[in-house]
């Protein structure tokens, strides 16, 4: 490979990449390449090219390309070895950057900062005339995903909450009674608004990311449902990445909340991951305080919060600012909508009022309407991660504007094969919209795109579009370890979890390591359990990424391996872009 190629150029076998991990449809087979096509891929800027037809082939287009096509022969002239050994020394350059780093950088932060709003205007079309296209809805969106241990009760509040804000009709809901009563599951009945597959149902788990929306008068909310299990964990990350607010559904019932917050438990993993996926709020609601073993037990509150408190603070969470709690009954709906009985709960009122443990607020949903959600640019550079894509009469990408401004008739660069398109509409859901700011979840139409064009994953830019590398220095904490291996070194292998993206990676570096007591270690070769490390990661093939200064949302990561989180990351340095 040719380390001083300009940009990265697809081959015809490009179609077949997917960063999110799950086959592609099969795509039909290739011709083999014609001279033509051959040529016509040639970076005419990419200076080996330009050496090897002008000062090798003396313009002789057939022959360059034949020898650009040979590696053995092409290295046999003195003036390639020198092109070859430039793009080395560059390479090498960046990788000692690494040592710089870590003079610069100081404790583990993985807070949200601001991107820098681009000074370029993205050249723009005239959009097309969208027939009753709408500006859209000016309350602000937020995205809400609920997570938590397995029977927490994650989707019986979610189902609940659809219920008391009449998106659920109260035919529908006698009707789900009745299903659940044949299972012997009464209380299943409004998790099945959420669970919608037999599986579900069957088993009283949910699987994938289930999705609903609901409003109030101030915000218009996405409900992001997602899976407890530890087997669907990756479904988790997949919703997870999308939210602005995670609700940590905690079960106050005697030995649920021990199961669920002990080593093994999914409370743990879940909020961990919700920080490094970019939840802006965690609001934690203690569920299930209806129930006999607890009768809204004021010590039993205090005891989850007592035992929450400094792990969340672990996690990198700022508790007073950005982490809430409030005791709730998701099955009979108490502190969710309206607020708890004074006779069934006489301290609540009390608490709240005084606004102790970050919260000033009777409810759930009016707590959720007084969150504030800073940061979001809507004059910066569009960038929407893939989180899918189907086709209808052309193919139509899903997810959810990160930054900038996205309108019907605008130029974009999906990464990271650099290919441009048109946009040719932008909806909500079935309502077209005349532009999209940041948080919306959009469905965006591609001018000629096809299905293999764009994939879980990649990332539609305007320019200056996103980078799209295969190696970073970065700051990871890690958290735990498989069982076979106690030990982080270089070498270490996991799948890498980013916005939308997944990808193998690899460890192959380790620059500096930094103990829970502030002890640094300059050239360690190895890192345990609790420390923060400065390392450098080469995945197999490239994704769209930034640094965690630039993009937050572009620049945060996590490393699984074997059922286990075993890191979590933010990304400090890329390659240089090559000129």
């Amino acid at each position: 490979m040719n380390p001083s190629v300009g940009e990265w150029k697809p081959s015809v076998a490009a179609s077949e990449w997917t960063p999110g991990g799950t086959a592609a449809p099969a795509a039909a087979p290739a011709p083999p390449p014609k001279t033509e096509s051959a040529v016509s891929d040639i970076d005419e800027s990419d200076p080996l090219w330009q050496v090897v037809l002008t000062k090798i082939c003396n313009g002789d287009r057939d022959r360059a390309l034949k020898l650009i096509n040979d590696p053995d022969q092409l290295t046999q002239y003195p003036e390639v070895e020198a092109i070859l050994a430039a793009g080395d020394a560059m390479e090498e350059d960046w990788e000692k950057e690494g040592d710089k780093l870590v003079k610069e950088v100081d404790g583990m932060a993985i807070d949200d900062s601001k991107p820098a709003a681009a000074d370029t205007k993205m050249e723009e079309e005239e959009p097309e005339e969208i027939v009753d296209a709408v500006e859209g809805d000016p309350r602000e969106h937020l995205n809400l995903v609920f997570i938590g241990h397995v029977d927490a009760g994650k989707s019986t509040l979610s189902g609940n909450i659809l219920y008391l804000t009449e998106n659920v009709d109260k035919r529908t809901i006698e009707k789900y009674e009745a299903e659940a009563k044949e299972r012997n599951r009464e209380s299943w009945f409004l998790a099945f608004i959420m669970d919608t597959n037999e599986e579900e149902r069957a088993k009283g788990k949910t699987v994938e990311v289930g999705r609903a929306k609901f409003e109030t008068d101030l915000h218009r909310y996405s409900i992001l449902d997602a899976p407890g299990h530890k087997n669907y964990v990756p479904n988790m990350i997949m919703g997870a990445s999308q939210a602005d607010v995670g609700v940590l559904v905690i079960s106050a019932r005697k030995g649920e909340f021990e199961a669920g917050f002990d080593k093994g438990g999914q409370t743990r993993e879940h909020a961990l991951l919700a920080k490094t996926l970019g939840v802006t709020y965690l609001v934690v609601v203690i569920n299930k305080m209806d129930e006999p073993t607890v009768k809204w037990s004021k010590d039993r509150y205090d005891e989850c919060i007592g035992k929450l408190r400094p792990f969340l603070k672990g996690c990198g969470f700022k508790i007073k600012k950005e982490v809430k709690f409030m005791p709730i009954s998701g099955l009979n709906g108490a502190n969710v909508k309206d607020e708890v009985a004074e006779s069934e709960c006489g301290w609540w009122k009390k608490m709240w009022q005084a606004g102790d443990n970050n919260t000033d607020k009777p409810t759930l949903m009016s707590l959720l309407d007084s969150l504030d959600m800073k940061g979001r640019m809507a004059d910066a550079p569009v960038r929407i991660p893939v989180l899918d894509r189907y086709t209808d009469r052309g193919t139509i990408a899903m997810g959810k504007v990160e930054s900038g401004t996205i309108r019907p008739g605008m130029k974009v660069t999906v990464m990271p094969t650099r290919q441009k398109f048109k946009v040719d509409g932008v909806w909500s859901e079935e309502t077209p919209l005349a532009s999209a700011r940041p948080g919306e979840n959009v469905l965006v139409k591609l001018s000629g795109a096809s299905m293999e064009e764009v994939q879980k994953g990649f990332v539609i830019c305007t320019e200056p579009a996103c980078r799209s590398v295969d190696k970073l220095i970065c700051q990871i904490m890690v958290m735990d370890l498989p069982d076979q291996a106690r030990i982080l070194t270089a070498g270490f292998t996991a799948n890498f979890h980013a916005h939308c993206a997944e990808e193998e990676a690899t460890v192959t570096k380790i620059f500096e390591t930094t103990d829970r007591k502030g002890k640094v270690t300059k050239g360690a070769r190895f890192a345990n359990i609790g420390q923060t490390v400065i390392c450098m990661i080469e995945l197999a093939r490239t994704v769209p990424l930034e640094p965690f200064d630039d993009y937050p949302f572009l620049g945060r990561f996590t490393l699984r391996t074997e059922g286990k989180t075993c890191a979590i990351g933010v990304i400090k340095k890329l390659p240089p872009k090559k000129e």
